[in-house]
């Protein structure tokens, strides 16, 4: 299974109690936007950055632990990041998410997009009270995954 981790500078804790594949699968589907992915999570990324507006580039910074070469780290040392930001980019999906779910938004796009990811709002969640405890502390944060 996929893991995300968060990490923060200064150290809080950030430590996500619930599962966190889903959470990887939506950062590299919506990373792999710039590819040409199809995968309805990239499609969703697309959704959220072209009709809805909003800037996925802070939650589209992370890297891969899997250090290998020079380049992997100096990729992994420069995903920090300013929290501040990457909270205001969760929140905005998760808003995003919760319009979705509405019945009067008429729009049922995000829905199917997310089918295959009940958890997804859920793990956003986490990872934003997360995010946010950063910001509160004026921290920089880091999102790296492994395979």
């Amino acid at each position: 299974m996929s893991t995300l981790h968060v990490e923060t500078d200064p150290p809080i804790d950030a430590t996500l109690t619930g599962p966190t594949d889903t959470l990887v699968y939506f950062l590299s589907l919506g990373y792999s936007t710039k590819y040409g992915s199809i995968h309805p999570l990239s499609q969703l990324v697309l959704l959220l950055r072209g009709e809805r507006k909003i800037d996925m580039g802070p939650l589209m910074t992370f890297a891969d632990r899997d250090i290998e070469v020079e380049a992997d780290q100096a990729e992994f040392d420069r995903v920090w990041q300013d929290a501040a930001p990457l909270a205001a980019n969760i929140d905005a999906v998760l808003d995003a998410l919760a319009s979705a779910d509405a019945v009067s938004s008429g729009d049922d796009r995000i829905a199917t997009l997310t089918a295959d990811t009940p958890d997804l709002a859920e793990r956003l969640a986490e990872l934003g009270r997360i995010v946010h405890a950063a910001a509160d502390a004026n921290a920089r944060i880091r999102l790296s995954f492994e395979l």
